[in-house]
């Protein structure tokens, strides 16, 4: 073996396990099936970084000592496999990052309300002052972040909040967070993890290498995980939250609502009226406990639990209000790339509502948002290169159905359709890739459609 590292995939988790790499004096190259961003590539050459595009030269590739698998390319990859028979080890960027820092980790996953959730347990460490930083699939790389990191006077962070998607989870070998959180299991990605249970499976990789001395924060009422646990173990303390006043016995419940304005945390007790909350709608509700269960197991106080739920703000792009037109509100939620994540905006909307949906389908079935749609939304516009499922889904639950070929075409059309006191919602249920790169850019461009106005 040659001592080099492989990095395979050249996005944003390649480039951070490069600049790791660089960072610890590892050598490394990164490598490509397609063109690597320009900018990206000029970035790794000035560190040094060998980098390969347009294909993987086999011989370089298993003379390796180490293979780092970014999250995007499946474990079925011609040049994984090609690794693998030649004893390479092969990891994922997530796993690489964690046996590199010695603070503690916070990780979370969930079908839904992971980001949000990622940035508000971030946002409650900052506000009791500990030494926190978040990573992950929330943006930055955990890779990339701890090389950044580590360069500082005072080094690594104390604590790194971690959001982990699925595929990360799927390469998990000894990932092992102090304190993990599942926030909920619904169908998705199914084309990468062939079923639900081979979605849940990598979903449990965030415990499943937990000791007695790790937490697992998990949500007590979610169907999904419910029939996760019936066939998984964790070792793990378990702190479940739930919705319900009167909670199961058996579980150890951390949180709880008392009634429909008010929760609990426990030990010690903490009491806050729903009101109180930065985030509203019941899903918050729920990502705002599991926060909160976390920063207690951080020692965070009453106080500034109190005060950061009270001030925190969300993420771009997951319910994002962005401006009020002539009494008419355009939201952002371009994060919303499945059926269960624009279920729950629409359950949040209080008035008229304009959806913007469409996209890449993922064998999303609609059926569980038709009676919500009917409820709350009197106008579709499709926003994709294929609408016919949608339309056919939607053709009796709303009044109108109108194209565009541009989220900024889609927010100036959502103007001109919509009557004062209306709101314009763009959550796509679906991913980005037929119009856009990615959900970001959706969602940039349909907040320039937005200012256009």
């Amino acid at each position: 073996m040659s001592g080099m590292v492989t990095i395979l995939g050249a996005g944003e988790s390649g480039e951070g396990a490069a600049k790791l790499c660089h960072q610890l004096g590892m050598p490394c190259r990164v490598t490509d099936s397609g063109p690597i961003d320009a900018e990206r590539k000029a970035r790794l050459e000035a560190l040094g970084v060998a980098t390969e595009e347009g294909g993987h030269d086999r011989g370089l590739l298993t003379d390796s000592d180490l293979l780092i698998k970014s999250p995007g390319v499946p474990s079925t990859a011609v040049p994984v496999q090609w690794a693998q028979d030649a004893g390479v080890e092969v990891i994922g960027e997530l796993e690489f990052a964690s046996r590199h820092t010695n603070a503690k980790i916070a990780a979370i996953t969930g079908t839904n309300g992971k980001t949000t959730t990622t940035g508000l347990l971030n946002h409650l460490l900052n506000q009791g002052g500990l030494d926190s930083g978040c990573a992950g699939n929330i943006g930055s790389s955990f890779a990339g972040a701890i090389a950044e990191a580590q360069k500082r006077p005072e080094g690594d962070r104390d604590i790194w909040v971690v959001e982990a998607s699925s595929f990360q989870l799927e390469d998990a070998v000894a990932f092992k967070p102090d304190v993990a959180l599942l926030l909920n299991l619904t169908p998705d990605h199914l084309d990468r993890h062939g079923d639900v249970e081979g979605y849940g499976d990598a979903k449990w990789n965030i415990t499943s290498s937990q000791s007695a001395d790790d937490h697992l924060i998990i949500n007590a009422d979610d169907p999904g995980l419910q029939q996760l646990r019936k066939r998984k173990t964790t070792a793990a303390q378990i702190h479940a939250f739930t919705g319900e006043t009167h909670a199961n016995s058996h579980e150890n419940i951390a949180a709880h609502t008392l009634d429909s304005q008010r929760f609990t945390y426990l030990n010690p007790n903490l009491i806050m009226s729903i009101q109180e909350l930065a985030l509203q709608g019941k899903h918050n509700l729920y990502n705002s406990m599991a926060a909160g269960v976390a920063a207690r197991l951080f020692d965070l106080n009453d106080v500034d639990m109190r005060e950061g739920l009270q001030h925190f703000r969300n993420v771009e792009h997951r319910l994002e209000r962005v401006a009020n037109v002539n009494d008419i509100r355009f939201i952002n939620d371009s994060k919303a790339t499945n059926v269960n994540a624009a279920w729950y905006a629409l359950d949040s909307m209080t008035r008229p509502t304009i959806w913007i949906a469409g996209g890449v389908d993922k064998g999303n079935d609609y059926t569980d948002l038709i009676p919500l749609v009917g409820e709350k939304v009197h106008t579709l516009i499709c926003l994709g290169k294929d609408n016919a499922k949608l339309k056919k889904a939607f053709g009796t639950a709303v009044s109108r159905i109108l194209e565009v070929e541009s989220a900024e075409e889609a927010a100036v059309l959502g103007y001109n359709v919509a009557q004062p006191g209306d709101a314009v919602l763009l959550s796509p249920a679906c991913a980005s890739f037929d119009l856009f790169s990615s959900y970001e850019e959706r969602g940039i461009r349909f907040k320039r459609g937005v200012r256009s106005i």
